[in-house]
């Protein structure tokens, strides 16, 4: 049954991880306006609701930041599979305290340990990506990775909505928190040993996996050295590096834009109720699933046409961000929901488009042993400005105006190819800088 398809298996656990991953972050936004904030803040209106919710959500944000540069560390060290376990099974746990939040600090205190945990999740995506896939073939699973964060919030914003009309908040983190604990079954039978290893794997599906990958005999010994693995120092020092850390930072808070406030904008400026929530609110993640197909298949067609890596990327990052520009700058005046959901649609579209590619850049630069600290920093200073731009929107959204953040928005994906243009340079895989003076 897996004979020849066992990378594709891994690549839909890693996808269906991040479906749980999303469903448990999107708790909260959903059950916010008309259920958490009026249980826990019954003396406080919209506005502090909206700046208690602005807070927490930043606060996660930033310990995600920190858990993506430490999750980082721990998929290089100790691997895919134990990297996964850690990281799905505390996150778990802290989505069930949840149900125990009494206030600002009980509350936060939960965010930080579910933002630590889950950020695993995308530096433990990129690793496996580099690990079972071939160069040609991970702009595809990048895509199905991303898809998974999409397929979540198609998922969870109907769920939650509809559980939240016969079951109480605290029941509702529960039962999520039990989705990661099953979760984990499949994968620590499936996943054993990396494909080298692995004792499933047939010896063509090895051999198609591992002739793809960046092996280069930079010592010219007669033996691939699989890629280049800087210390952390060399790794920072290069140009390359921080690209890829300046393209993370500036596209990713245009995803945390719509995630953490999509429900609060539509509830705010639109009139939403939690049935009308239920019936369209996630309807803008279906975009995102779609964009996050397209680009995947999209690189993997140019570079079966014979176009370079250097090309794939740039073109397709490049073509996501320009299809994010103008919805972005339309969104201020959407004047109806239907108009508005249209515009989250195309613009999340649009950002899965790029942001596949931008996540695979790690992978075409370094080697395996490289990666995951490399998408670490990426992810972290991602989350650092997403945390910022968070921790601002109720101050910027101030009367219910939300053409602020929109316009940054749009400054943001113009940041974001200017990064990939001129300081990724040309994307290949990189050599020591004494091979290269050779």
């Amino acid at each position: 049954m897996l004979k020849g398809k066992l990378r594709w298996v891994v690549v839909t656990l890693v996808a269906l991880a991040t479906v749980i991953n999303y469903i448990d972050r999107q708790t909260i936004t959903v059950l916010w306006p008309q259920h958490m904030a009026p249980d826990l803040f019954p003396d406080m209106d919209a506005d502090g609701h909206k700046s208690i919710l602005g807070l927490v959500s930043a606060v996660f944000i930033l310990s995600y930041a920190a858990g993506q540069a430490i999750f980082g560390k721990i998929f290089d060290w100790l691997g895919t599979r134990v990297g996964f376990v850690l990281s799905i099974g505390f996150w778990s746990l802290a989505t069930a305290l949840h149900a125990f939040a009494q206030g600002v600090l009980s509350l936060s205190i939960f965010r930080v340990l579910l933002g630590v945990s889950e950020a695993g999740n995308w530096p433990g995506a990129a690793k496996a990506n580099a690990e079972w896939f071939p160069t040609k073939e991970r702009a595809l699973a990048q895509g199905i990775f991303n898809s998974g964060a999409a397929i979540g919030g198609i998922v969870s914003i109907p769920l939650l909505a509809y559980l939240a009309i016969y079951l109480d908040w605290k029941i509702i983190f529960l039962l999520v928190a039990g989705l990661g604990a099953l979760w984990l079954v499949p994968w620590l039978v499936i996943v054993k040993a990396p494909p080298k290893y692995h004792s499933w794997i047939t010896d063509e599906e090895r051999e198609y996996i591992l002739s793809g990958q960046i092996n280069e005999d930079l010592d010219a010994d007669g033996n691939p050295d699989g890629g280049y693995n800087p210390s952390t120092g060399e790794l920072l020092s290069r140009k390359q590096s921080w690209g890829v850390i300046t393209a993370s930072a500036a596209i990713d808070p245009i995803w945390w834009l719509f995630i953490v406030w999509i429900p609060t904008y539509l509830f705010e400026v639109h009139g939403f109720n939690i049935k009308d929530l239920a019936v369209s609110g996630w309807l803008p993640y279906v975009g995102a699933m779609f964009g996050a197909w397209f680009g995947g298949l999209l690189a993997q067609y140019l570079l079966g046409k014979g176009w370079t890596v250097n090309k794939t990327r740039k073109f397709t990052i490049t073509l996501g961000c320009l299809i994010m520009l103008p919805s972005l700058l339309l969104m201020s005046v959407a004047s109806t929901a239907v108009f508005a959901i249209t515009l989250m649609f195309i613009i999340l579209f649009g950002f899965q488009t790029a942001i596949g590619n931008v996540q695979t850049l790690p992978a075409d630069f370094y080697g395996g042993k490289t990666v995951g600290t490399l998408s670490g920093f990426a992810g972290m200073a991602a989350k650092l400005t997403a945390f910022a731009l968070t921790l601002f929107v109720p101050v910027l959204t101030a009367g219910a105006n939300y053409t602020p953040v929109f316009i940054l928005g749009a400054g943001l994906a113009l940041l974001a190819i200017a990064a990939v243009w001129f300081m990724c340079g040309h994307i290949q895989p990189l050599k020591p800088r004494a091979a290269k003076a050779a």
